[in-house]
């Protein structure tokens, strides 16, 4: 309606698979965490990078390089130092972690290959996708949580400042779409991946200043070495891009055409009618004709 962006509709197909496989990833990354511990839920997240690493070499033959690899298992490593504390393995726990990673590496590398397949944006794969995720979390999220917590979240008593977190965490939530859908776009599942465990190195970081949350060595020597990965990573990158856009510059071979100052029948002339012979002077018999003609 006002005019951000402009509706685009393609193969309704991958729409709704895409859709439903998105909520079925934010579904199984919740219930990972309903079933296991904190430490378990983040050593899930860090698994995500090389599963999307592993299938797009497989699936999409995308290579990834040596440098590139040993960055991302710098970061992984400084995630995993700052962040995974308790490792508390549960069968059921262990059968979600592993769809959680599979369907959201999945739906990540989607996310990137049905922007550029299709030639749509971000805003609009988000505007055809959004309502079949939608419905997907509204019919399995309430039947989940009463099989999970026996309770009804309908029967809840909803409060004004209750319906206002929750509106506001909407909000918050679109926007975490919209920018999760356009930085995959315009980047890669990996890069975004990147960009989320800065994410998670803020929380800590903003949860130490602002709330006064309990910080260890271990916490800022992780953080400092996933810092690192990350820079590591953002620099290799762009080495590698701009290497590859000059090896694929090409230089087409110019041609150039001398283009006729005379033709041999007058554009101004009757229909039909030729000019006369003896009008007509050949290019090497001209003022400095002859010149070019030898050359």
């Amino acid at each position: 309606m006002l005019k951000l962006f402009e509706h685009k509709a393609f193969d309704i197909n991958t729409v709704v698979g895409f859709g439903l496989l998105n909520g079925v990833s934010i579904g199984f990354l919740n219930l990972c965490l309903g079933f296991n511990s904190v430490g378990f839920y983040q050593m899930t997240k860090l698994a995500i990078i090389p599963c999307t690493v592993l299938l797009e070499t497989l699936f999409l033959g995308k290579l990834f390089s040596r440098r590139i690899q040993a960055a991302l298992f710098v970061l992984l490593f400084g995630v995993g130092i700052a962040t995974v504390t308790d490792l508390q393995l549960n069968f059921l726990g262990s059968v979600l972690a592993a769809l959680a990673i599979i369907t959201t590496c999945i739906a990540q590398i989607m996310t990137n290959t049905i922007q550029k397949k299709f030639k749509v944006t971000s805003t609009q794969l988000l505007y055809q996708s959004c309502p079949f995720q939608a419905v997907t979390l509204l019919i399995a999220g309430p039947f989940l949580d009463g099989f999970l917590t026996k309770k009804n979240v309908f029967s809840f008593t909803y409060t004004f400042p209750i319906l206002g977190f929750i509106i506001l965490s909407c909000l918050i939530s679109v926007s975490v779409n919209f920018s999760t859908f356009l930085v995959i776009g315009k980047t890669s599942p990996v890069t975004y991946q990147v960009l989320g465990h800065l994410k998670t190195c803020l929380i800590l970081a903003f949860g130490y200043i602002l709330l006064e949350n309990p910080f260890s060595w271990h916490n800022i020597f992780g953080i400092f070495i996933a810092v690192i990965g990350m820079v590591l990573y953002s620099y290799i990158s762009v080495k590698e891009s701009q290497q590859k856009a000059t090896e694929s510059h090409v230089q087409l071979p110019q041609v150039t055409t001398e283009k006729e100052t005379e033709p041999l029948i007058n554009g101004d002339a009757e229909p039909n009618k030729i000019q006369d012979p003896s009008h007509l002077v050949a290019s090497w018999n001209r003022p400095g004709g002859a010149k070019d003609f030898q050359a």
